[in-house]
């Protein structure tokens, strides 16, 4: 994977320290600690499950001595998983290692003295050589490093199902250049009778609305949101808002019961045309027995083509971790070519590694790699990359009351302002 373009990759790391002690070696959980690791995941369903297992089958080849134990906690986007983390945490008992998205969500962790300085095991590894430099470089605090990325992900995707385009009379392979010519898209599908855009629960009308913010105000624009650049009370800004709001009246009114994989699959089954997800739903359609584009198409959320909106899951050695060998075991898997090529064919992401083997990866995948190199990279909101974690539960809140009905623009957008200002 090149990577021309990832200079523009704004993770949102502030220099800050930390309270661990970085130091990796010898455990010190008692008798048995290093023949055990529990690794604390929000993949506990669909392909997001399909991908743990394909690493945990890699990590049983590399270490056949040390047991897995599934931490996994249900709930798409991690929030049910990050408050019980947090709670265990300051309750003083760390798993081994958890799974926390690559950017300034992990920001909140080094603050708080959280999770240790991992860079001993970058060298031990040969990480340096092997992920992007740019990558590294802002994976970096004040010289440490705290986690392990096992991927890129890229969120502004759209997913549908051609043959209900079709029937809508719209032509599968036309292009959007903009969220108005989507709109007249949408427009035909709700007239054929059919759920123009499914969306599920709060975080994927968050993961929906940064998309709308990107269209809308551009990459510059959009990161200017996160750096200050960017007024969140400007004319441009509730722009952006009208059009989200535009966009989830085309959306299923069952949506606040349902998690990521509910509205991928009506898409999959036909009941719905659209759907703007990360690219862990390219597995989801994979193991419906679908191929593209025969049974299903994806394009950049209109007005985003040439940005690459990033996030990456990674892996921590909490402070305190009762197996810290087994963790050291796991964070070496997850690190390792072919750790990253076995995870990323199932989750439908592209491997960190320069050199891991994506031969046999789907077309997506290859041309997610090819987009990962050429456009400008900007940083998810709803996927810890672009906010730390207090800023996006504010957004979430702020979102969820607009789209419940219990505010209206003008309080979304002055809320959103007070979440992130």
């Amino acid at each position: 994977m090149a990577t021309a373009g990832a200079a523009a990759l704004a993770l949102g790391l502030a220099g800050c320290t930390s309270g661990g002690s970085g130091d990796t070696g010898g455990d010190s959980g008692g008798d048995g600690a290093a023949s055990e690791v529990e690794v604390f995941t929000w993949w506990a369903a669909g392909s997001e499950k399909a991908g743990l297992d394909a690493l945990v089958g890699v990590f049983n080849e590399q270490h056949p001595d040390v047991e897995f134990i599934n931490g996994a906690v249900a709930g798409g986007a991690g929030s049910a998983a990050k408050d019980l983390l947090q709670s265990r945490l300051q309750a003083g008992d760390p798993p081994d290692t958890f799974q926390a998205h690559a950017g300034a969500e992990l920001q909140d962790y080094i603050d708080a003295g959280q999770v240790e300085d991992v860079s001993s095991l970058y060298d031990e590894f040969g990480l340096r050589d092997a992920f992007p430099k740019d990558l590294v470089d802002r994976l970096t605090v004040d010289g440490a490093i705290y986690s392990i990325p096992s991927n890129i992900h890229r969120a502004n995707v759209v997913w549908a199902n051609p043959a209900v385009l079709t029937e809508a009379g719209l032509d599968p392979a036309a292009e959007y250049a903009d969220l108005d010519s989507w709109f007249t898209a949408l427009d035909a599908v709700k007239a054929a009778g059919k759920t123009p855009l499914s969306v599920a629960t709060t975080w994927t009308q968050v993961h929906l609305l940064e998309t709308v913010l990107l269209s809308s105000l551009g990459a510059d624009g959009y990161t200017g949101l996160w750096d200050g650049s960017t007024d969140w009370k400007g004319a441009e800004v509730t722009d952006a808002l009208k059009d989200f709001e535009k966009l989830m009246s085309y959306t299923n009114t069952d949506r606040d019961g349902l998690d990521w994989p509910d509205a991928t699959q009506q898409v999959i089954d036909g009941t719905a045309a659209f759907n703007v997800m990360g690219d862990w739903a390219e597995a989801a359609f994979a193991e419906a027995g679908l191929s593209s584009p025969a049974d299903y198409i994806y394009f950049p959320v209109p007005g985003t083509d040439g940005v690459f909106d990033f996030l990456a899951d990674s892996f921590t050695l909490p402070v305190g971790a009762p197996h810290p060998d087994g963790a050291k075991a796991w964070l070496e898997t997850v690190g390792s070519a072919e750790g990253q090529a076995a995870f990323n064919k199932a989750k439908g992401s592209i491997p960190a590694r320069t050199d891991a083997d994506t031969s046999d990866f789907s077309p997506y995948q290859k041309t997610a790699i090819e987009s990962f190199a050429a456009d400008t990279i900007v940083s998810s909101l709803a996927h810890g990359a672009a906010a730390p974690v207090a800023t996006l539960n504010k957004v979430s809140d702020a979102t969820s009351k607009f789209t419940t009905g219990a505010s209206d623009l003008a309080t979304f957008q002055s809320e959103l302002a007070a979440a992130v200002g």
